[in-house]
C-alpha cells in the first residue's frame, strides 16, 4: 500500500514538473455567462456572432474581448472583458523550476479572466 502512495506522489509531482500549476489546476478556458435585458440579444465576440442571450461561452484565459449585443429595435451595447495574470500561478511555478514557468506563460495558465457574469441592459433609440 505504501508503494502505491509513494509511486502516486512521484506521478503527481512529475506532472506538475513537466506543466504548468495553473494549466493543470485551473485550466486556459473558463465560462463566461451572457445575459441580456431584454432576452434574446445576439452576442459578437470580437466581431464573430456566437448565438443569443443567456448564452455560455468557454473562453481563452489569456484573451480580451470586445462583445458586442444586438437586438433590433435597441441600441447595440458594447463591452470589454479583458484578463490579468493571478500572482499565486506565478509564485508556484517558479517553486517547481523553468519548465511550469514557460508552459502556464505560454498557455495562459497565469491569466483568468476579470468577468464571469456579463449582463446588457439595452437601451431603445
Amino acid at each position: 500500500m505504501a508503494r502505491h502512495c509513494t509511486v502516486a506522489l512521484i506521478l503527481a509531482l512529475s506532472i506538475v514538473f513537466i506543466a504548468g500549476c495553473g494549466v493543470i489546476l485551473k485550466g486556459t478556458k473558463e465560462g463566461v455567462h451572457f445575459t441580456s435585458d431584454p432576452d434574446g440579444a445576439l452576442v459578437l465576440v470580437n466581431g464573430v456572432e456566437r448565438g443569443t442571450t443567456p448564452l455560455k461561452l468557454s473562453m481563452a484565459s489569456k484573451e480580451t474581448y470586445t462583445i458586442t449585443f444586438r437586438k433590433e429595435g435597441h441600441k447595440d451595447k458594447t463591452m470589454v472583458i479583458e484578463n490579468h495574470v493571478q500572482a499565486g500561478w506565478i509564485v508556484l511555478d517558479v517553486l517547481f523550476g523553468l519548465v511550469p514557468v514557460v508552459v502556464d506563460a505560454a498557455t495562459g495558465g497565469w491569466y483568468t479572466l476579470d468577468e464571469h457574469n456579463v449582463n446588457a441592459v439595452m437601451a431603445t433609440p
